[in-house]
């Protein structure tokens, strides 16, 4: 497995090796033991696997706060996505900063987003399936999320007109939240 860094030096791209021949492929999406000796050494507890119908669905960006937040590890499995990580860390140097990545079921990268970002994906074809693995379970009462249009954030999405939930369409921007 490659390690590959982002402008955010905790968010990091995990590339697995393939196996392909005649037949199609083979990857290891997951390895505990890889992962430690990569310096990733995260006990996750829940998978989440989502479809989106519509190509240019966004789903974000979200985040769960203390005690409850989560680190994320996000691959497609159909389709492709804009992954997007923002640094929502007050205290930090690169609070307000974000990095994207597109991660596809083609290339087989997975994004890892730690505690303190908050997360949100666009789909760039129809009928894209994501999952995910997370450090903490899901808790109502701590989940948030910030919107996906904050101008202050100026993300550079694949999609002007984009569809949203009713949740996601009520977040604040960051400096509110």
């Amino acid at each position: 497995m490659k390690i590959v860094e982002t402008q955010l030096h905790e968010v990091v791209i995990l590339e697995p090796t393939v196996h392909g021949d005649e037949r199609g492929f083979f990857v290891e999406s997951y390895n505990r033991k890889t992962m430690q000796q990569s310096g990733i050494n995260y006990d996750f507890v829940q998978d989440n696997h989502s479809l989106s119908v519509t190509a240019g669905t966004v789903r974000g960006l979200h985040y769960q706060e203390e005690p409850m937040a989560q680190t994320k590890l996000v691959r497609v499995i159909a389709g492709a996505i804009y992954d997007v990580a923002v640094d929502i860390r007050k205290d930090s140097p690169t609070f307000g900063q974000w990095v994207g990545v597109i991660l596809t079921a083609e290339n087989h990268r997975q994004l890892l987003i730690p505690r303190g970002f908050a997360h949100g994906f666009c789909t760039l074809v129809p009928n894209t399936q994501v999952m995910y693995k997370v450090d903490q379970y899901y808790s109502k009462e701590h989940d948030k999320g910030i919107a996906w249009d904050d101008p202050d954030l100026h993300i550079d999405w694949p999609f002007r007109e984009v569809v949203l939930s009713e949740k996601d369409k009520t977040h604040p921007i960051l400096k509110d939240s």
